[in-house]
């Protein structure tokens, strides 16, 4: 039997999906407690076991099962933390911002404008893996991501730079990163025309240097002695899964537009697959133009690692608000503070179960509004116009929900409705009436890696398992 072998390195859990490539079918999946600070494939080899296990009580062979490919993703050792640094905020900044959370990226910071000697200092001092500089359109402004250029050579920063910025403005930049000895690499503008997104080659050029000097970087090589490469961010990967199911492939419909919300221990991921222009006559769009793919990623909205900071962005009240009527004389503050001292909490009691998903669909709320776009009313002479900053997401067919706390619900449709439309907050452009699946056996990571090799297998295994909640 020829099977392929799929793995996330993940923040938390290494998971292993073996996916049977002539029958179409996953086998089996396994996951355990990923092992960065020692040995990553100590982790990984607990893993394997348990899917060794899992397919032979199926009654298959597994010295029988040939894998022909063994390909990976990862989030191991805080995932891939970037710094970016644009022209102004709402433009080039903001394009650099998503460009690189569209490639799987953390952004920590985004900087604009000249940078000036604390900021070269905050950025010189950071944990970031690769630095982003853009800023300009083309034939555009120079001057600033010039000057910036030059203070990142005077630090000698050791970090990888991509330069995503001004292409008249990249001749003089190459030469002073060349005398200095910086590590660059230099792909095209991510915003090569005014309110124009390009984050496709800024993307794939994450994308390799990932592969190239942050999986050595991150201690990771040893799995390469196993695997065939470590391709692509978790993150990243799940966008790609996402990407595939809604347009489809070549012989495989899709579904259609989408969003995916990710609730994690340290943060709520929403992505969403649509081109997001205004459903309704009348309205403008303003700003700068949004990608099909977006991704974004909410750190103060975590389960875990970041409860302490949803309580404060959610407020008691609102936690309240999605706990049971038999459950409201619950202690916020004490169950948020208790989660955050332990971080590996598993719910056992009913009021351990029922706060954690009353957590959940707050944040759910709070993520997705935050990610899709919102209306702003302009009195005029003629009338009151409505302005469309963001995507329009109100038509979107599917919510994808993933993550612990949504796997193990018995009421995922609850936490997800939390991101649906609210007649009482009509200007927040949320979905309406979509319908809901859940990955309850975590593979959308898995098809976003499979979908590089073979994407109609990865649309037709997404179909099948992906399950549907009412």
């Amino acid at each position: 039997m020829n099977a392929y072998l799929l793995i996330d390195f993940g923040s938390t859990y290494t998971k292993l999906t073996a996916v049977d490539i002539e029958n179409e079918e996953i086998l089996a999946t396994a996951k355990d407690i990923t092992t960065i600070e020692d040995d990553i494939m100590t982790g990984f080899k607990k893993a394997y076991e348990k899917l060794k296990l899992c397919i032979e009580e199926k009654n298959i062979k597994f010295d029988e099962i040939n894998f022909i490919k063994k390909i990976a993703c990862s989030s191991a050792a805080g995932g891939l933390k970037m710094y970016a640094i644009g022209l102004v905020p709402e433009l080039t900044a903001d394009a650099a911002k998503k460009a690189a959370l569209g490639a799987g990226a953390r952004v920590m910071k985004t900087y604009s404008y000249e940078l000036n000697h604390s900021e070269i200092e905050e950025i010189k001092n950071s944990n970031a893996d690769i630095l982003l500089l853009a800023g300009g359109t083309d034939g555009g402004n120079k001057k600033c991501i010039i000057h910036n250029a030059k203070l990142i050579a005077e630090i000698k920063i050791e970090i990888p730079v991509l330069l995503a910025g001004n292409k008249s403005a990249n001749d003089e930049i190459i030469e002073i990163f060349e005398e200095a000895d910086i590590d660059y690499i230099v792909t095209e503008n991510v915003m090569p025309k005014l309110n124009k997104i390009n984050e496709k080659p800024t993307r794939e050029a994450i994308r390799k240097i990932f592969m190239t000097k942050i999986v050595e970087a991150k201690g990771m090589k040893n799995a390469e002695n196993f695997i065939s490469g470590i391709l692509m961010p978790t993150p990243a990967a799940v966008l790609k899964a996402a990407e595939v199911l809604a347009l489809g492939s070549d012989d495989e419909d899709g579904l259609g537009n989408l969003m995916v919300v990710d609730i994690g221990g340290a943060t709520t991921d929403i992505h969403s697959l649509a081109e997001g222009d205004p459903s309704n006559a009348g309205v403008i769009p303003k700003g700068l133009e949004e990608p099909f793919a977006k991704r974004t990623v909410e750190g103060d909205l975590g389960m875990r690692y970041s409860a302490l900071s949803l309580l404060e962005a959610a407020g008691t009240k609102k936690i309240r608000r999605y706990l049971h009527d038999d459950h409201k004389e619950i202690d916020v503050k004490a169950h948020c503070n208790h989660r955050h001292e332990n971080i590996m909490m598993v719910p056992q009691t009913p009021e351990e179960i029922f706060f954690d998903e009353a957590m959940a669909g707050a944040g759910t709320e709070i993520a997705m509004v935050r990610h899709c776009g919102w209306l702003e009313s302009v009195f005029t002479p003629m009338g009151v116009m409505y302005y469309q900053h963001g995507k329009d997401l109100l038509d979107v067919k599917y919510v994808i929900g993933t993550g612990g706390v949504l796997v193990h619900s018995k009421n995922p449709r609850n936490i997800l409705k939390a991101g649906e439309f609210n007649k009482e907050q009509p200007v927040h452009l949320l979905p309406r009436s979509p319908n809901y699946l859940i990955d309850s056996t975590y593979i959308l990571s898995a098809m976003g890696l499979l979908a590089g090799e073979k994407p109609d297998m990865a649309v037709r295994i997404m179909k099948k398992y992906l399950e549907k909640v009412n």
